[in-house]
């Protein structure tokens, strides 16, 4: 039933393109007691599941088959949403919360009156109940754009009464992981603090930044781990909100090394108070409310499961934690692929197979007889990763390659698609999916330039024999190689090499280039010519990763040969020729 408020009417009859825009205005805009009144010239589904998740019921009048009226009001009440499931809170404290944090958000107090009537009204918050604060204001028409730009005037309201306990945790927890890298962190923002007070050093900035810049790997791992274990929990905040702010500390670091690099020296001076601000109140966010709120929601079980996958990621600025936990505890199979494993046995017992199929048994598949472990070696040794998402948004599957192009965790599996992306690609998912559900196409391809490498991207819409949508399959490659290829290759190949070029594996002949690249070639000759031959070792192997320590590569640059450096590597001395002559002709 329509609800006796003050309705903004917003016409949307032959709109399309500002129509969406329109509402998401009307939204921001809202004050109490008010509520939105949509005229459209059919019944707007899409609109329905978008005004429920930003907190609104809806009622419909149906004027004519051309006409319909729909009434969106704001919910008045605290609804139990499913991260309450898992934290003891007083929810009389969190409405009492609420009503100030969107009084002012709504624009109704001030900063100062808000940050009054908090400190008046409790006498602390704790990190749990800050979070969950924030979870409810997606039910009251707070976008998750809003939320991120306002985070720091949000934190102010709290100033003073915002609390979390010590944390101590063995080391191997990934939680205690995450504060010895938090600590690294700024160790490295102490020297850049104590650099800006002397002469300018290029070369020191430029192994700080570099130091810096491993602060990828911590991000990489949080939203592909930490975030998939709070989601599953109903905690999605992290990974709308924090996503966003670590990539905007993430383009600012890239933004200040360009200036390093191009010798912009006053300019990249001016950045480094914002560097320093930007990379601190992430780090503060994090263990103010991330970690401590984390701690509390997820189980041991959750812990272990996470720090199964941890090491494939890997670390920032600290050597690889101790494990932590078992797999009894985790309660999980040890293969990488253990869901994929979970979905075939469904699929036999509802043909009438009661059991799951041995590793060895040969089963039918649409073109051949395969067993389970070929099929997971296929998978394992394709040259493209693959990733498949459902009819129902569901990440269920990724291919586990060594090549793989972005990192991968075991926490992916399950998790809505939406929330495995930055909020500023997921509209463009979001209309990959609706495109291809809808069969207005079968197939979106993107590329891009990264760390000297080329990456195709394709999406194919998965439908079954009858043509219904069953998901989204993403195949990803670094065609680098593939691009530089010119004329034709008719004889036997082994990797960039023609078969009359390459010595016989045990002659131990060498290859000759016209870079006059050899075994003894010291390696810091090469990366000093080739400056992008250093990231490009680091993304080969995960063997080479101590390259990015700047004080170790330039210990090592002025001694360490090539074949010193493939045998680091598990690298055939010739292969590891090929490959770096192979991607300094594809830079050029």
């Amino acid at each position: 039933m329509k609800k006796d408020i003050n309705y903004i009417t917003i016409d949307g009859r032959g709109e399309h393109e500002s129509f969406r825009d329109c509402i998401t205005k009307a939204i921001e805009d809202l004050k109490r007691n008010e509520g939105i009144h949509v005229i459209k010239d059919f019944e707007p589904f899409p609109m329905y599941k978008m005004m429920e998740a930003r907190g609104f019921d809806k009622y419909i009048e149906k004027i004519s088959d051309e006409e319909y009226h729909v009434y969106f009001t704001p919910k008045a009440q605290l609804e139990k949403i499913k991260m309450g499931e898992y934290l003891k809170v007083d929810e009389t404290k969190i409405k009492n919360i609420m009503d100030i944090k969107l009084s002012y958000l709504k624009g109704e107090i001030s900063l100062e009156e808000a940050k009054l009537k908090m400190k008046t009204s409790v006498d602390k918050v704790t990190a749990q109940e800050f979070a969950i604060c924030e979870q409810y204001l997606q039910k009251y028409g707070i976008t998750d754009d809003e939320l991120a730009q306002r985070m720091n005037e949000i934190l102010e309201i709290f100033e003073g009464i915002l609390v979390s306990d010590k944390i101590q945790l063995p080391s191997g927890h990934p939680i205690r992981t995450y504060l010895d890298e938090i600590e690294a962190i700024r160790e490295v923002l102490k020297e850049m603090k104590e650099l800006l007070q002397g002469k300018f050093i290029k070369n020191r900035w430029s192994e700080l930044y570099d130091k810096l810049g491993q602060i990828n790997v911590h991000f990489s791992r949080k939203q592909n781990q930490l975030f998939s274990a709070l989601e599953s929990k109903g905690f999605d905040k992290p990974s709308k909100v924090m996503w966003t702010l670590d990539n905007n500390v993430r383009d600012i670091i890239k933004k200040a090394k360009d200036y390093l690099q191009a010798d912009q020296d006053q300019e990249f001076l001016k950045l480094q108070e914002e560097v320093l601000e930007m990379v601190e109140d992430m780090m503060v966010k994090e263990e103010e409310v991330l970690l401590p709120t984390a701690l509390d929601l997820l189980t041991q079980e959750d812990f272990v499961k996470m720090r199964k996958s941890d090491d494939e990621i890997g670390y920032c600025l600290i050597q690889n934690p101790p494990t932590y936990g078992n797999e009894k505890e985790a309660g999980v199979a040890s293969e990488s692929n253990n869901e994929l494993l979970k979905d075939l046995a469904k699929v036999l017992q509802k043909h009438g197979i009661l059991s799951a199929p041995s590793k060895n048994e040969v089963l039918d598949v649409s073109q051949g007889k395969l067993t389970i472990e070929q099929i997971n070696l296929i998978f394992k040794h394709l040259q493209v990763d693959l990733s498949y998402v459902d009819e129902n948004d569901i990440v269920k599957f990724y291919s586990d390659t060594k090549h793989r192009v972005f990192p991968r965790s075991a926490g992916v599996i399950g998790r809505e698609v939406q929330n495995c992306h930055p909020r500023e690609s997921v509209d463009t998912v979001e209309e990959i999916i609706r495109a291809f559900r809808a069969g207005e196409h079968d197939e979106a391809e993107f590329w891009l330039e990264m760390g000297g490498k080329f990456i195709y991207i394709i999406y194919n819409a998965v439908r079954d024999e009858e043509g219904n949508f069953r998901g989204v399959l993403e195949m990803m490659q670094d065609v680098t190689h593939i691009r530089s290829l010119t004329g034709n290759q008719r004889l036997l190949s082994w990797g960039n090499k023609k078969e009359e070029d390459k010595p016989a594996k045990d002659s131990g002949a060498e290859v000759k280039n016209e870079y006059g690249i050899t075994k003894n070639t010291i390696i810091g000759d090469i990366v000093k010519d080739y400056p992008f031959i250093k990231d490009f070792l680091v993304d080969l192997s995960p063997k080479f990763s101590k390259l990015k320590n700047s004080l170790l590569f330039k210990t090592m640059a002025s001694m360490a040969t090539i074949e010193m450096i493939s045998a680091r590597g598990g690298f055939e001395v010739n292969e590891l020729i090929n490959k770096i002559v192979g991607e300094i002709q594809a830079q050029k």
